[in-house]
């Protein structure tokens, strides 16, 4: 079975393929499951999931690194950064 994908980063139409059981696509064709988007959006989902996961370790470790840096530090930055303009 070929799959058309949809990738926004390239702006431009891939084709996968999957194989699954005869029998899994023939109850996917009988109950009206568009099989290409019903594939298209779980992988758009899966791979929104998976960018939210990285963001939220990215975030934090950023958290865990600027927990050592103490208030006074943030306070005299940003006062420094008031004056230069």
């Amino acid at each position: 079975m070929v799959l058309p994908f949809w990738c926004y980063h390239l702006g431009k139409l891939v084709t996968i393929t999957a194989k699954i059981p005869e029998e899994l696509k023939k109850q996917l064709e009988t109950s009206g499951v568009n099989i290409s988007g019903f594939v298209r959006e779980a992988l758009e989902q899966e791979t929104k999931r998976l960018e939210m996961k990285r963001l939220h370790r990215l975030a934090k470790e950023a958290g865990e690194i600027l927990r050592v840096i103490p208030a006074e530090e943030f306070i005299k930055v940003i006062r420094e950064s008031r004056e230069e303009r």
